[in-house]
């Protein structure tokens, strides 16, 4: 298995790095990384990587800002991700931290490495052990912060 990484250097913490540690931890895959200055630029990377380098899957890694117009180049990039998703036929995992989302720097640092974390086991469940994310289908599973768990009737 190839796992396509790409990321950006306006992030605040190394995602890239942080990802191609947890791979390792759970599988034995070939890694092709790639880092560009932000997150519109992710789509193009990662159509290259399943194009050119051949991945299997891609992880697209990214911290949009808190502003109203970062919020909308994020929509923009994802909006890019999915088309690139279409086009190749291949998953790629978006794996964006809003500035906003934390109360401060070290819980933006940590939401960062435990969402990246979390969904590098979901690229590697994904490719690798697809019946895994189905046994945790309707639970409520979510990366970074804690589980909603299922909805209660």
């Amino acid at each position: 298995m190839r796992v396509g990484i790409a990321d950006t250097t306006f992030s605040r913490v190394n995602m890239g790095a942080i990802a191609v540690d947890e791979l390792r931890k759970h599988a034995s895959v070939a890694i092709e990384r790639v880092t560009v200055p932000g997150i519109k630029d992710l789509p193009v990377a990662c159509k290259k990587l399943i194009e050119e380098r051949r991945c299997d899957i891609v992880m697209a890694l990214g911290m949009p800002g808190g502003k109203d117009k970062d919020k909308i180049c994020a929509h923009e990039a994802s909006t890019g991700l999915i088309q690139c998703q279409l086009m190749t036929n291949t998953h790629i995992i978006e794996v964006f931290v809003h500035e906003d989302e934390a109360k401060d720097d070290r819980e933006l640092a940590w939401l960062m490495e435990q969402r990246t974390r979390e969904h590098a086991v979901n690229a590697v469940k994904l490719v690798l052990h697809p019946k895994d994310l189905e046994r945790q289908a309707g639970t409520g599973q979510r990366q970074g912060f804690e589980d909603a768990g299922p909805a209660r009737r």
